[in-house]
């Protein structure tokens, strides 16, 4: 028995012999997470520098971009895409140097615009012409009416037609008829190059529309149309310096001739900077706003295959290659047929909007008193005010271009403030009616400054120059808004029709400040020249109080949209 105690003991010794080791094993178990673990804390490799478009792409492509996309096109469009609209270097400055193009474009046209009317008391003064105050009537009239028609046809076609020929070939021909009238010494000469001039200034402003139209963003669009418009202002204070100055120094057909030169050395310029739109230089679009970028993302985004169409792929490529083959034609086909029904359709879209009918009939009204003013001021002054001569009158007048620039650069500024305000609030309001409000002031202003013209004494030149200012001040400001607001009401694909249909309404306006304004100033004085522009600011207040809410052309979509799907956001415009 004593034994076999001791050999229990000594079997028990062992097993707990054998069972100590197994504690340190399980703790061994757990040592391993330090191994494992220990690797990760040394430093990571540095990632391989980016390549020149890596770099591009990664900097400018919103996040969550698939970064391989578009590698076909320069990346303008997925910067647009983005809400913060910041494009690539090289982008911004090819379209700075679109803009440049545009606007001195633009600007010379008016030069050869208004080298008649600077020239005008010079060559009534020759004698050898034997000319008549109703001959320079017949001139100043057939100019607009004209340039309505060209500018009407030309909006509605510059959707299919390259914009940058169009400003360029019409700048250079319209420089050309310039100095075909300083060579021309007959009236039925003078009355036919003149209305032709107004025939090919009439493709100018639609070109420009449709070039901002394609190269700026719906977001911005309304800053650079307004900076834009300066090219008026530009144009009408350059013409009495340079027409004037040029005119009183070497004669009436230097007055002709020196724009004409200008002209054609512009037109080369803008043949060689303007492009019609971002993709004539490997550029990708500039989207048009942000729910049409949602569209168009939703319906270019790849459908997941299903399982039987995965599974029988393979098996047609025979009829994949000829789909393949046939849709290049039946794209072309189809792009021909839109192409077509765009344009008709454009211009069924803007004739059907009443709104557009009354900013037209506006418009004439505005342009009453501005090519009532910019036609017969320098006559006034010389007549009434004690000018001593045309080429003084001239730079007395040069004060309306100016205050112009002013006034169309101020008028964006207030309608784009009341609107942004308006957004602030929750106020759903429509935007163009905001703009119109402001257009409203400016007629208002436009009548006092009228009747301070009129009574500002004579010999006054400074005072008259203040008035002059003023006046411009308030003659641009609508001028300016009233085309804007018609971009606004209407799709951007009717753009150009839109201000086609205001430009030629327009300039019958102007054309009735020819002949039938001669006669007002003829049988009752310069007070009823007075008389009859303040009863077109009284017409006009009447036609703007009628689109005083009217909302913009995004507004009543994003309404539609809101009624289908629910409410919709307030829209900036």
């Amino acid at each position: 028995m004593a034994s076999s105690k001791v050999a229990l003991r000594a079997q028990a010794a062992g097993a707990l012999r054998l069972a100590r080791p197994l504690a340190p094993r399980s703790a061994l178990l757990a040592r391993p997470v330090d191994v494992v673990f220990r690797p990760a804390l040394a430093p990571a490799p540095a990632p391989a520098p980016l390549g020149r478009a890596e770099g591009l792409r990664a900097r400018f492509l919103p996040k969550g971009k698939d970064a391989s996309a578009g590698d076909g096109a320069k990346p303008a469009a997925a910067v647009a895409a983005d809400d913060s609209l910041v494009y690539p270097p090289e982008f911004v400055s090819r379209r700075l140097l679109v803009f440049v193009g545009i606007v001195v474009g633009y600007t010379t046209f008016y030069l050869t615009r208004g080298s008649l009317t600077y020239s005008a008391p010079l060559l009534l003064a020759d004698k050898s012409l034997g000319l008549s105050l109703t001959d320079i009537g017949a001139m100043t009239s057939i100019f607009p009416m004209a340039y309505g028609v060209s500018k009407f046809v030309s909006g509605v076609v510059a959707a299919s037609v390259s914009s940058r020929l169009l400003l360029g070939v019409g700048l250079a021909l319209t420089a050309g008829v310039n100095i075909a009238f300083g060579a021309s010494s007959a009236v039925p000469a003078f009355v036919l190059l003149w209305g032709l001039n107004g025939a090919l200034q009439g493709v100018g402003a639609p070109s420009c529309a449709s070039i901002l139209t394609r190269w700026w963003a719906s977001k911005e669009r309304g800053t650079y149309w307004g900076m834009w418009n300066i090219a008026h202002n530009l144009g009408g204070f350059l013409a009495p310096v340079i027409v004037g100055g040029c005119a009183k120094a070497f004669g009436w057909r230097w007055g002709m001739w020196v724009p004409g030169a200008i002209g054609l050395s512009v037109a080369l310029f803008v043949l060689a900077a303007v492009r019609d739109r971002p993709t004539d230089l490997g550029f990708a679009p500039v989207d048009e706003d942000g729910a049409a970028r949602k569209k168009a993302a939703a319906k270019d985004a790849p459908a997941p295959p299903a399982p039987a169409a995965a599974a029988a792929a393979p098996a047609a490529p025979a009829a994949a290659a000829d789909a393949a083959a046939a849709k290049p034609a039946a794209d072309a086909k189809a792009a021909s047929a839109s192409a077509e029904g765009g344009m008709m359709g454009a211009l069924r879209s803007v004739l059907k909007l009443p709104a557009i009918w009354a900013l037209a009939f506006t418009y004439f009204c505005v342009y009453v008193v501005r090519q009532g003013v910019t036609s017969w001021l320098v006559f006034y002054l010389m007549a009434e005010k004690g000018a001593a001569d045309a080429g003084t009158a001239a730079l007395t007048v040069s004060g309306l271009e100016l205050g112009g620039l002013a006034g169309s650069t101020v008028a964006g500024l207030v309608s784009d403030i009341a609107i942004r305000r308006a957004a602030a609030r929750g106020d759903t309001g429509g935007n163009v009616g905001r703009r119109i409000r402001v257009v409203m002031l400016y007629t208002c202003g436009m009548a006092a400054m009228l009747a301070a013209l009129h009574a500002v004494p004579a010999g006054a030149t400074a005072l008259q120059w203040v008035v002059i200012a003023g006046l411009g001040f308030t003659i641009y400001g609508p001028q300016m808004l009233i085309g804007l607001s018609g971009a606004e009401l209407v799709a951007p694909a009717a753009v150009g029709a839109s201000q086609g249909i205001l430009g030629w309404i327009a300039y019958l306006g102007a054309a009735n400040a020819g002949i039938p304004l001669s006669y007002v100033v003829q049988t009752y004085g310069w007070g009823g020249f007075f008389v009859a522009l303040m009863g077109a600011c009284a017409v006009a207040l009447a036609l703007l109080a009628t689109v005083a809410n009217a909302p913009s052309y995004l507004q009543r979509r994003e309404r539609e949209e809101g009624g289908e799907g629910g409410a919709a956001k307030p829209a900036l415009a």
